[in-house]
C-alpha cells in the first residue's frame, strides 16, 4: 500500500499544564503567537492546558482551541497527565492529530500509543531537567573547593535526573525543540540525543506589541519612588535563597555610593521570609521594595519603570521572556554567564553577563551603570535592536512548521514526494 503524502494542513496538539493566553511574560505565554501563526498558515491547533486564570474551561480564537482540563473536571486534584491522556485520545478519534508538541512531561504516557494512533511526539527541552544542572553550574565560585563541590553536585544531579526521568522522555521523543545552541550541545553531547532530531527555534516574545513605554508615573507614586530614583528590578519565584542573597549583598554596597537607588523584588514563594531576613540583616530596609506577586500586565509596567533589570538565575534552560522584554524596552540587563541569555547578549554591548556568585563584580557593575548614563543608553539601544532582529514571529512560525514536517517525515509514515516548502506556498498545497 502506497504511503500518503505529507499533509498540507497539519492538525497540531500543544500540551502544557501552564499555557496562559493573556500574558507574554510568564510560563509559555510566548507560544501563543506561535500558535496564531500556525493557524494563519492554515494549520489547526488544539491546546491542552491545566487551569485558566479566569476559570474558563475553553477558549476558541480563530482556528485555535484551548481546553483547560482542570477547569472542566470536578476535582482539580486529578493528575493533569491523566486528563491529558484521556482528552487527547478522545480528540484524536474525532479528528486525528499529526503531531503532539508537549512543553512539559504531561504527555510522556502517550508514547505507548503513538505508533498505534500514528502521531508524532515532540517535546520542548524545558520538559527535561537540564535547567537544574545549569543552575548548579551557575552557583560555582572561582576557588578549588567550589570547583570540586560543584563538579560533584552536577554529576549527582545529572545522574539522578537522567536516570530518573529524562532518559525515558528522550527515548520517547521523535524530536526535541531547543531555543539555544547551549541546549543543543548539552542534549547531543551529554544526553546522547541525536543531533538530527534536535530543532532550534528561538522562542522568545511577540515583538509586534512591544512599543516603547515611558516610565509610569502612577506606579512610581504607588511604590513611593521620588523623582530621579534609579531602580534595579528583579523577578523571582523565591525558591532559591542564594540567587537573591548575592544580589542583596551587592546592592548593599551600591547604596553606600548611590543612596538614591532602590531595588524592587517581584514575586512570592516559600523562601520569602528568609529573603526578607537577609534584607534586614543587611540594613537595607527602605531601599528594598517587595512588590509581591503581580499580574503580567503590571510586570510590564515595572519593567518600564526600572533602569536595570537583573536576573541571575540559570534555572530555566530557555530564554526568560521578562529579560527579553526588558531588552526590548531599552533597559540595561544583567544576566548569568551560564544562562541561555548568554547566547544572544554580547557582554558590554547588549547587556552584561556575570557569575551569579560574584557579588563584587555585580556591585561594581551596577555603580558603573548608574555613573555612566550615556553608555547605558547605548547599551539599551543595542539591546532592543538585538531582540527585534532575533525574535521575528513569522520566522519562528516557519521554522516550527518546517521542524514539524521533518519530524513527520522521520516517522516513515509518509512519502517523501513533497518538498518542505509546501507549508509556505499555496500553489503546492493542492
Amino acid at each position: 500500500m502506497a504511503k500518503p503524502a505529507l499533509p498540507a494542513k497539519l492538525n497540531i496538539c500543544f500540551v502544557a499544564k501552564k499555557f496562559p493566553i493573556l500574558s507574554r511574560a510568564v510560563d509559555h505565554g510566548f507560544l501563543w503567537p506561535i500558535a496564531k501563526g500556525l493557524t494563519a498558515l492554515g494549520h489547526k491547533v488544539t491546546i491542552l492546558a491545566g487551569q485558566n486564570p479566569q476559570g474558563k474551561k475553553e477558549i476558541i480564537e480563530g482556528n485555535i482551541r484551548a481546553l483547560y482540563l482542570q477547569e472542566a473536571t470536578l476535582s482539580r486534584s486529578a493528575a493533569f497527565s491523566d486528563l491529558v491522556h484521556a482528552k487527547f485520545i478522545e480528540l484524536h478519534r474525532q479528528e486525528p492529530f499529526h503531531i503532539l508538541h508537549s512543553l512539559d512531561t504531561s504527555a510522556v504516557s502517550l508514547e505507548k500509543i503513538k505508533k498505534q494512533l500514528k502521531f508524532a511526539l515532540a517535546f520542548d527541552v524545558e520538559a527535561t531537567q537540564i535547567a537544574q544542572v545549569l543552575a548548579i553550574i551557575g552557583m560555582a565560585q572561582e576557588n578549588f573547593a567550589s570547583i570540586i563541590n560543584t563538579g560533584t553536585a552536577v554529576s549527582y544531579k545529572f545522574l539522578r535526573t537522567y536516570l530518573g526521568s529524562d532518559r525515558a522522555l528522550l527515548n520517547s521523543a521523535d524530536g526535541m525543540f531547543v531555543t539555544t545552541p547551549q541546549q543543543r550541545i548539552v542534549l547531543e553531547r551529554y544526553y546522547l540525543y541525536p543531533d538530527s532530531r534536535i530543532y532550534t527555534v528561538p522562542y522568545g516574545i511577540e515583538m509586534k506589541n512591544l512599543e516603547l513605554k515611558p516610565k509610569p508615573e502612577a506606579l512610581m507614586k504607588e511604590v513611593g519612588l521620588p523623582e530621579g530614583t534609579q531602580v534595579v528590578l528583579t523577578i523571582t519565584d523565591m525558591t532559591e535563597l542564594e540567587e537573591l542573597k548575592h544580589l542583596l549583598v551587592a546592592f548593599q554596597k551600591v547604596t553606600i555610593k548611590k543612596p538614591s537607588t532602590r531595588l524592587i523584588i517581584i514575586g512570592n514563594g516559600p523562601l520569602k521570609k528568609e529573603i526578607e531576613y537577609q534584607m534586614l540583616t543587611l540594613a537595607l530596609g527602605s531601599r528594598v521594595i517587595f512588590a509581591g506577586a503581580v499580574a503580567a500586565d503590571v510586570i510590564s509596567d515595572y519593567i518600564s519603570l526600572c533602569d536595570v533589570y537583573v536576573n541571575l538565575s540559570a534555572r530555566t534552560s530557555g530564554f526568560e521572556p521578562t529579560m527579553l522584554e526588558a531588552m526590548a524596552q531599552k533597559k540595561v540587563i544583567v544576566g548569568s554567564e551560564v544562562s541561555p541569555i548568554a547566547n544572544i547578549v554580547e557582554d558590554g554591548r547588549d547587556g552584561f553577563l556575570i557569575r551569579p556568585a560574584d557579588t563584587q563584580a555585580l556591585c561594581t557593575l551596577l555603580i558603573d551603570i548608574f555613573e555612566f548614563p550615556l553608555l547605558s543608553r547605548e547599551i539599551g539601544e543595542s539591546a532592543r535592536k538585538k531582540v527585534v532582529n532575533l525574535f521575528d514571529t513569522d520566522k519562528m512560525v516557519k521554522e516550527t512548521t518546517l521542524a514539524y514536517y521533518l519530524i513527520l517525515e522521520r516517522t516513515g509514515w509518509y512519502s517523501k514526494a513533497q518538498t518542505f516548502d509546501l507549508p509556505f506556498h499555496d500553489a503546492k498545497q493542492n
